[in-house]
């Protein structure tokens, strides 16, 4: 990303960076010179820079420029050579010199500088030397900041209009008047008309900052004030020319002729058949004339001049709406959007369409609309070379359709009923409050894909999108509080929070707005959170609101739409959640948290009665458990099939590198399969649609070998044969295993591949490692499968910032060793270890553990006392086989955390879960301790170990039927070596000088503790 003068030069817009290239030259410093008098009337009414300001802001234009102002001609030169200037403005009388001798002598020292003199009434404007060298133009000042604004404006287009037209085909609008009187009158109400219309016809579904963008492309204003002039600008950009207005008398051959607006725009009509002139002048006899050319003539005296101007504007440069007529002009049909364009396109008869492609309206029209790539493909030139006008009526509608879609593509758009386009808009928000972390990371990769795209990448080949998306910002949350007069009580439960949350009303413009969305949304939808403190570094705060998926196929509306409003309630509600403020606390987030929320149309495709996606997964670039020769930086990727909670919340999956898809650990033998392999998923059921579920989210778990006639299955299973105890990579009859063969060791689809690259250009965008979140919707040709991104979040690597040190004396007194350890530095704020004893150990009975370590945990957190906790399988799995499926509430006070892997329970780290990352995050030391020898360790470095024999020993606090609280006199030194992923604890009492330990490891615990 690149910061300009403040502003963002888009790296991720890429469909607008022509627009970040236009007008490169802008007055920003005027020097005008003007004696206090005159400075005194230009700012009778207020400050003449404030009034300037005033005016950029009133028309959404860019920084108004600065006005440095001298007194005397001396002064002006002087400046001049001392500080740049990009124009400087004039009085007519400055004491010593007038102001076509202070031009002259100002030209000697900046050549490219323009001079306009200002005056104030027509007798102080020398007259008798308007061929005179060093004044560019003369206006009449009338009090008016408009007319200051429009001569800054010309300045700027004179000098930006040869790049402007070489980078973006911008259009030229030529004006002739050599009158200061009606200059000053006329060129201010063009430009204000210009600016208004090109404002009024961008877009709706463009966002305020790409509108803004478009603004660059408006036609350029080029004046002349001679035939000789206006007959150079008109040779110079005859192809770019979008109307000419002129005056009727002016100079000629060095002689005022009062037919030189007639022969000026006779000879232009002979050569441009159709381009809109028109001829102003006070001299009415001239209508005539002008009519004849064919021309529009406009009174310059007349009252209703500026109405005039406007509708010539509004019905002539393609500014109102795109009139489709027949060759004898009958018209036939109007469109005032390019999305009623095309449709127009496919239906006007074949000599409408000819007609107006060979006169260039749709590019003129279109141009108007600052759609500068479109108006170029539209251009006659180009597409007066297609064979016949089906070819060319085909060529346009998809023109037109491939750049609206084009145009959406990495950009969030603002969410209007009129103009919500769900065939080309991938990303659109309601409200105008903050997106929220977790919208705010996809939309962020979103817009980095766009320029992700290049030669010989994956990305190229690939489908790689996000699902149609609408992110209700955080001021709907604000509002729903605040209408229904909402506040949070510290004691009350969650059931209480959820009931008085349903019971409330959503505001009456979100209601509206996510009805309008969802009438053009039948597909099934998922609702999450977005919170604002979601997704952050050090608070990812991961999994700890609530998600809802909604079948959205009900035959009554109302029943779909109060559903969403339901889901949205809930997820509302859940900010208020224990768990979520429990993890504000430890992290020590002190403001209080708002909510955005996501809803996603779910991805996959209807099987049977269920709805599900092929693939669903987590990668991350630091792969915390490296094996098999892999390193750290390549990463780590979980998938399974169906919808992705089996991933996130720690069941069964598949791990593997997305550099080495064919290593696989869990899949060393067939036994490691069987055992390994994931047996479930998750799926949508679609005939469960009269209601929302408020607890399992509509969600329901399948048997792999249900869905084996289904395509996913078909296409990433293996058959196992249980009499040749082999796995074949093949559909045949019998027992589906979940190996992602076709995938991972035939490549038929490049999953790893693209995973790489988002990776890789997740880091490079965040520059931290990442972690995101996809599925993959599979065809009978897996080559035409799309992935769809859906998460990124910062990770937390445990960066080496200091050296810590463990030696084989502290393996040989430490209680406890891993060689599988996450985090890194010395740790002694623990006296409390809270552990499940291996001999009372029921595999059958985690539930019930992880509700006797909450009750323990609130009594920690009462006293304020970290503390270890230890136990076997995953912690917070949402399996209960797996691990003890506590909740971030249940140990928002732990400090450390050692996993077990033993005979009872032997699953693979919780790397890639929700819970997984939260712990990381906070820098919480993990350990993962693989048991071989549990009753006699050897403590040597080579095994991990538990001395269960000394921690029976320790004198305990509280005991309860599976698990156990000790307290020790000092607190525990941990000590993670995250250099080389090792751990381990030692008592507090085991005397500091007999610790490996280095000074510099001191001072950083007594900075960190």
């Amino acid at each position: 990303m690149l910061i300009d003068s403040g502003r963002i030069v888009s790296d991720f817009d890429p469909h607008f960076k022509v627009f970040h290239e236009l007008m490169q030259f802008k007055v920003q410093e005027i020097l005008l010179v003007s004696s206090l008098y005159d400075a005194f009337i230009m700012e009778e009414d207020g400050s003449l820079a404030t009034r300037l300001i005033k005016e950029y802001h009133g028309l959404n234009l860019s920084k108004a420029p600065r006005i440095t102002r001298v007194s005397t001609a001396e002064e002006a030169l002087g400046i001049l050579k001392r500080r740049p200037f990009d124009m400087v403005m004039t009085m007519p009388y400055l004491g010593s010199m007038d102001a076509f001798e202070l031009g002259g002598e100002i030209k000697k020292i900046r050549p490219d500088v323009p001079v306009i003199l200002v005056a104030h009434h027509i007798r102080s404007t020398f007259a008798d030397k308007l061929d005179a060298h060093g004044v560019d133009r003369i206006f009449l000042w009338c009090c008016e900041a408009d007319l200051l604004l429009a001569i800054i404006k010309n300045v700027e287009d004179h000098r930006n209009v040869d790049e402007d037209i070489g980078r973006a085909m911008v259009r030229v609008i030529i004006y002739v008047e050599d009158s200061p009187v009606y200059a000053s009158l006329f060129l201010p109400m063009i430009y204000q008309e210009i600016v208004l219309q090109t404002q009024s016809v961008l877009d709706e579904s463009l966002n305020e900052r790409h509108r803004l963008l478009r603004m660059r492309a408006r036609p350029r204003i080029l004046m002349a004030t001679t035939y000789e002039e206006a007959m150079d600008l008109y040779e110079r950009y005859k192809p770019y020319v979008f109307a000419i207005i002129s005056d009727a008398r002016f100079k000629k051959a060095g002689e005022i002729d009062s037919s030189a607006g007639y022969s000026f725009l006779s000879k232009v009509r002979k050569e441009v058949s159709d381009l809109p002139l028109l001829m102003v002048s006070s001299e009415s006899q001239n209508r005539k004339a002008a009519e004849s050319l064919p021309a529009i003539f406009i009174n310059k005296d007349s009252p209703l001049v500026r109405d005039e101007i406007h509708r010539f504007f509004l019905n002539y440069l393609g500014f109102g709406d795109f009139v489709f007529r027949m060759p004898d002009e009958t018209a036939i049909g109007h469109a005032s959007t390019l999305y009623e364009f095309e449709r127009m396109l496919a239906e006007i008869p074949d000599e409408s369409l000819e007609y107006h492609a060979k006169r260039n309206h749709f590019s003129n029209w279109v141009m108007a609309r600052a759609e500068v790539a479109l108006a170029r493909r539209l251009h006659c030139d180009y597409i007066s070379n297609i064979g016949n006008i089906k070819e060319m009526r085909e060529d346009l509608i998809f023109k037109v359709h491939s750049l609206r879609k084009l145009r959406q593509q990495g950009v969030v758009v603002k969410f209007r009923d009129a103009g919500y386009d769900i065939d080309i808009m991938d990303f659109v928000k309601i409200g105008e409050g903050t997106m929220g972390g977790k919208a705010r990371g996809l939309a962020f990769m979103w817009a980095c894909l766009q320029g992700a795209y290049s030669e010989g990448s994956v990305l190229t080949d690939y489908t790689v999108t996000i699902p149609k998306t609408c992110v209700i910002t955080a001021d709907g949350f604000d509002a729903f509080v605040a209408e229904n007069k909402l506040k949070y009580q510290p004691d009350m439960p969650d059931e209480k929070v959820a009931d008085l949350f349903l019971d409330a009303t959503l505001p009456a413009w979100l209601r509206k707005d996510l009805a309008a969305f969802l009438k053009k949304n039948n597909l099934p939808l998922s609702v999450r959170s977005s919170s604002l403190l979601e997704d952050a570094l050090f608070k990812p705060y991961a999994g700890l609101y609530s998600t809802y998926f909604l079948a959205n196929n009900n035959e009554d509306f109302q029943e779909r739409l109060s559903q969403l409003e339901s889901a949205v309630k809930l997820v509302y509600a859940s900010t208020w959640f224990e768990s979520p403020r429990a993890f504000s606390r430890y992290s020590s987030q002190g403001r209080g948290d708002s909510m955005a929320i996501i809803i996603q149309q779910v991805v996959g495709n209807r099987y049977g009665d269920y709805w599900y996606p092929s693939i669903a997964g987590v990668a991350q670039s630091h792969n915390y458990y490296p094996v098999m020769g892999m390193m750290p930086e390549e990463g780590i990727v979980h998938i399974a099939l169906g919808v992705g909670k089996t991933v996130v919340e720690g069941e069964k999956s598949l791990r593997f590198s997305p550099q080495y898809p064919k290593r696989l650990l869990q899949f060393s033998t067939v036994d490691d399969i069987l055992e390994n392999c994931q047996r479930e998923f998750y799926a949508l059921n679609m005939l469960d649609n009269t209601c929302l579920k408020r607890y399992g989210s509509n969600l329901v778990k399948r048997s792999i070998q249900d869905a084996e006639n289904e395509l996913p299955v078909q296409q990433l299973s293996s058959t196992y044969f249980a009499e040749e105890h082999v796995i074949r990579d093949a559909y045949l009859p019998g027992l589906k295993i979940m190996t992602f063969a076709q995938l991972l060791k035939y490549d038929a689809y490049p999953i790893s591949k693209i995973l790489t690259e988002l990776l890789s250009l997740g880091r490079k965008g965040m520059g931290c490692e990442v972690e995101i979140e996809f599925a993959v919707a599979i065809e009978p040709e897996l080559k035409k499968s799309t992935f769809y991104f859906l998460q990124i979040r910062p990770m937390v690597t445990g960066s080496e910032r200091a050296d810590v040190q463990i030696c084989d004396k502290d393996i040989e007194n430490s209680f406890s060793f891993s060689s599988e350890a996450l985090g890194h530095g010395n740790f002694e704020t623990m006296a409390d270890l809270v552990y499940v004893n291996p001999d009372d150990f029921d595999p059958g009975q985690t539930r019930q553990i992880a509700m006797e370590i909450a009750a323990i945990n609130r009594k920690l957190t009462a006293e304020d006392r970290p503390f270890l906790l230890v136990g076997p399988g995953r912690w917070g799995s949402a399996d209960p086989w797996l691990g003890i499926p506590v909740q971030w509430a249940d140990i928002s006070r732990v400090g450390a955390i050692i996993e077990l892997r033993n005979d009872i329970l032997k699953v693979d780290p919780s790397q890639g879960s929700h819970f997984f990352q939260n712990i990381t995050s906070l820098g919480i030391p993990y350990l993962t301790i693989t048991e071989r020898q549990p009753r006699k360790p050897q403590k040597s470095r080579g095994d991990d170990f538990v001395d269960w024999h000394w921690l029976s020993e320790q004198p305990e606090i509280e005991r309860l039927k599976f698990v156990r609280h000790v307290r020790f006199e000092k607190p525990l030194i941990i000590k993670c070596d995250g250099k080389n992923s090792e751990a381990c604890i030692l008592p507090g009492s085991f005397h500091q000088d007999q610790v490996c330990e280095i000074e510099g490891q001191r001072m950083y615990n007594q900075q960190y503790s």
